[in-house]
C-alpha cells in the first residue's frame, strides 16, 4: 500500500452504535466525505496507527475500514478505536489519524464472541507494532502538531478536509 502512512482528519459522527454496546469496544466514526476520499490502494481491513481528538494527546489506535461483514453493512465505514479510556463521548470533535500499518483483511465471523476476540487480538498486535521505532517516530509527525483549526482548509494526503 503505497499510501501508507495515510493521514486524515474529520469530524466524529454517530455510527451504528455497536462499538460500545455490542462489542464493549468504543469506536469513533468518520463522515462519508473522509471515507469516500480514501486512495484506491487503501483496501478494506484492519489498520493500526496514531490518533488524537482535537488538539489532545496522541494515542495508539486500530481502525476498521470496510463493510463489517458480520453486520452486513451496505455502506463502507472507517471506525477508529482509540486505545485510551475517555471520560465522555467526543461526537462533533475533530479526530486526526495517521494510519501506519495493515493488520489483516476484513472477514466474516461465526459469532459475536469470535468478532470480539479478533478485535482484541488486533488491538494487542497494534500495541506491539506501534512500539517499533519506525512507527513511534510517526507519533511525533508535524501533522499532529498543527492546530486542528488551522488545517481545516489544507489538503492532507491528496484530499481536502
Amino acid at each position: 500500500m503505497r499510501s501508507l502512512p495515510y493521514f486524515c482528519r474529520g469530524q466524529v459522527v454517530r455510527g451504528f452504535g455497536r462499538g460500545s454496546k455490542d462489542l464493549g469496544i468504543p469506536t469513533a466514526n468518520f463522515p462519508e466525505s473522509v471515507v469516500d476520499n480514501l486512495p484506491a490502494d487503501i483496501s478494506t481491513g484492519i489498520y493500526y496507527g496514531w490518533a488524537c481528538v482535537d488538539n489532545g494527546d496522541i494515542h495508539k489506535m486500530v481502525m476498521s475500514i470496510g463493510w463489517n461483514p458480520y453486520y452486513k453493512n451496505t455502506k463502507k465505514s472507517m471506525e477508529t478505536h482509540v486505545i485510551h479510556k475517555f471520560k465522555e463521548d467526543f461526537y462533533g470533535q475533530i479526530l486526526s489519524v495517521a494510519m501506519v500499518g495493515y493488520i489483516r483483511p476484513e472477514r466474516g465471523f461465526g459469532s459475536l464472541d469470535e468478532l470480539i476476540a479478533a478485535i482484541h487480538s488486533d488491538i494487542e498486535e497494534a500495541k506491539i507494532k506501534l512500539d517499533l521505532p519506525e512507527h513511534l517516530k510517526l507519533k511525533e509527525h508535524h501533522f499532529f502538531k498543527t492546530s486542528v483549526a488551522t488545517t481545516a482548509n489544507q489538503i492532507l494526503n491528496g484530499h481536502r478536509l
